[in-house]
């Protein structure tokens, strides 16, 4: 997870399980501290890390599963150009406008909604581009991200349908925290409808402004982004300004955590936290 090389470590199935394990390690030492959430979520593969941390999967299966996924995923998009580019200043409708616009180009759609704003999109790569001009002449910034397929299209349903062969077989147990799904941005409600969704957020946009925005209207008023990196924190800061953001990813971050708390570990159970868990580097922009 720390060493390297690049190359190896962007590789989709060989990112998926390096974050799940960073992210569990830190989550680990919060729960050993009395730090518990009232509702959790994670970004695209954050939402393994999630449903572990709600006791629906265990640790163990999640590794062998996202690891498949990720072979699935990188698989997904062997032999196809294809790319992802964040799109800054525009709303939704008019990326879907410009999506549509692109499209005579090959496939592109929204992948990630990740904040008032910003919304990547992804497809194929020619349609891609074309969206990066499109959005450009509208007045936003545009910009490709450096990721290895076209995570949350439709382009990956052959994956998901591969994916949903694995988690046939996996045992998912129902959460004691509540679960917020990246494809509906409610609760989840219970062990088939997790498996239902764990294999449409495969090929569906995550919704990630929509599940920050749930958690804020249940009552969170504290999030810790758990796992490496601090993507999320901004875009949940840019989504619910007045919450408190923290993050943990390292014995430095975990102190500032509880600082930023300002009460003791015993007693952070007692209030109102969420956990986030981030996707690998550059899909806070958007990968899988």
């Amino acid at each position: 997870c720390w060493d390297g090389p690049d190359d190896e470590l962007r590789r989709t199935d060989t990112t998926q399980p390096a974050i799940l394990a960073t992210s569990m390690a830190c989550l680990a030492v919060l729960q050993s501290r009395g730090v518990t959430p009232r509702l959790v979520a994670g970004l695209s593969l954050g939402e393994y890390t999630a449903l572990v941390c709600a006791g629906a999967i265990r640790y163990e299966d999640a590794l062998v599963v996202v690891r498949r996924r990720g072979a699935f995923m990188q698989e997904a998009a062997t032999g196809r150009r294809t790319a992802m580019a964040a799109i800054l200043g525009l709303d939704a409708p008019a990326v879907r406008r410009i999506c549509g616009a692109a499209a005579a180009r090959g496939v592109v759609e929204p992948s990630n909604f990740n904040s008032p704003g910003q919304i990547v999109i992804a497809g194929d790569e020619d349609a891609v581009q074309e969206g990066i001009r499109l959005a450009r002449e509208a007045g936003a910034r545009a910009v490709q991200l450096p990721v290895s397929a076209p995570f949350h299209t439709s382009l990956m349903r052959p994956a998901a349908r591969r994916l949903s062969e694995v988690l046939m077989g996996l045992t998912i147990n129902p959460p004691t925290i509540p679960v917020v799904s990246n494809v509906t941005a409610q609760p989840v409600r219970g062990p088939d409808d997790i498996r239902r969704l764990l294999v449409e957020q495969v090929a569906s946009p995550v919704r990630w402004d929509e599940s920050v925005r749930a958690m804020a209207d249940a009552g969170i008023t504290t999030f810790v982004e758990v796992g490496p990196g601090t993507a999320l924190s901004g875009l949940i800061r840019k989504t619910v300004p007045p919450a408190r953001v923290l993050h943990v990813e390292d014995p430095v971050s975990l102190q500032e955590a509880f600082a930023g708390l300002k009460v003791s570990p015993s007693d952070v159970a007692e209030r109102d936290v969420g956990h986030v868990v981030p996707a690998p580097k550059g899909a806070g922009d958007g990968s899988a």
